[in-house]
Parts: C-alpha cells; structure tokens; sequence
C-alpha cells in the first residue's frame, strides 16, 4: 500500500508517504531531511515525510497539488535517499491501479441497511467485496474502483474497512467523487460503457472526463 501526496502552497517542499493507516500511538524518527513514522508497539513502517522532496525529485517543483502517482524510477530515488539517511524500510510500489475498472458480478442487500449493497466486483485478477451505497447500483455493470490505499480528488483515504459488520475493500464510485468535468453533482456510481476499457486496467481519467462531454 503507498499513496503519496504533494501540497508546496500548504505544506512547503514535502512529500507525503503513507505505507499504512495509523491505529494508535506513532513513534516519529527524524534523519536530516526524513522522517520516519511508524506503529509505536508493532514497529510497522507508516509512512515517510521527505522534508525537502524537489531536491530528490526535482518534477515536484511544478506538481499540482494533491496525489502523487510514483514510477518505479521516482520509488528507486525515493528508496536510495531512504537508505541513505540510514533506515532500512523501503517503499514497494502498490500491486494494483489506484483507479481500475471493474465489474460488478454480484449484488445482495446489506441485512443492517436499507439502502447499502453488498457487491463482489472483478477486477482481472482477483474479485473483492465492497459495500456500496450507490442508488444506482446493480449487477451486470462496469464502473470505477478505488482500491485500498487510494487518495480520492478530494483528499480522503481509502482504506480496508467494513460497514455495519460487513468487510468492503475499496470503494465504487461517483463521477461527482472522481472530479470529472460536468459529471452529474449527486450520489449514484459511474456506470462505464461496455466498451470503456478491459476490466482490469486503470482507470483513464482522461477518457473519463469525455464521458459527460
């Protein structure tokens, strides 16, 4: 898991690094310009805050402010600045798209809820639950998953949770949620045409914004 993020106007030359959500007390190690967070009683790696990230990855410099999406050439840069200061814990890229398409093969209510769904989506490669509480949700229908791990347009974190006892590992969602140009204003998941793109692959947000054009 890692969702970066990058606010110069806010926060000055730091890029953001989280690894996993924080659950209790953190134990905060600062190396010249690194900064190491992780669990206070477990040790899990958190995440870093590279204090002066332009001078790492200079691209940052004229980034727009929010989500950061690594390359394997930013990550190995990232990682030998990480070894260098003298820590251990690397960062791996995530194993899926931020964004990917998917397809909802099954839907059933929730049984504590009566306006949430219980969906299995396909995603290519493995199939995951998630609870949607889209008006329009259905079966038989392509849309829009953000996975684990993932910072939405708004600036919240999408995490492995449950919902009123139910496990749901991403989220399906809105035009509204993704930013999309003219996308309607109101709850209801993105349904893709058909022949959107495989299901599977990321989420083209270029393409998607031609949608409601």
């Amino acid at each position: 898991m890692l969702i970066a993020s990058y606010n110069r106007a806010e926060l000055g030359d730091v890029l953001i690094v989280m690894t996993a959500p924080t659950t209790g007390e953190q134990q905060v190690t600062t190396k010249g310009d690194l900064v190491q967070l992780t669990d206070a009683k477990t040790g899990q790696l958190l995440g870093y805050n590279f204090l002066a990230a332009s001078q790492i990855l200079p691209e940052l410099a004229d980034a727009a402010a929010g989500a950061v999406d690594l390359t394997a050439d930013q990550l190995a840069k990232l990682n030998a600045a990480i070894t260098a200061a003298g820590f251990s814990a690397e960062l791996a890229l995530p194993e899926a798209p931020h964004f990917q398409v998917g397809y909802v093969e099954k839907m059933e209510d929730h049984p504590k809820s009566d306006h949430l769904h219980i969906t299995t989506v396909d995603l290519g490669d493995r199939k995951q639950q998630i609870v949607s509480g889209s008006p329009n949700m259905q079966e038989k229908i392509k849309v829009v998953v953000a996975n684990p791990g993932t910072m939405m347009p708004s600036g919240s974190v999408i995490w492995p949770g449950e919902l009123l006892g139910v496990e749901s590992n991403g989220m399906i969602c809105s035009g509204r949620e993704l930013k999309l140009k003219n996308a309607p204003q109101k709850p209801g998941a993105l349904i893709l045409p058909d022949d959107f793109a495989p299901v599977g692959t990321a989420f083209d947000f270029a393409r998607g914004n031609q949608l409601f054009a």
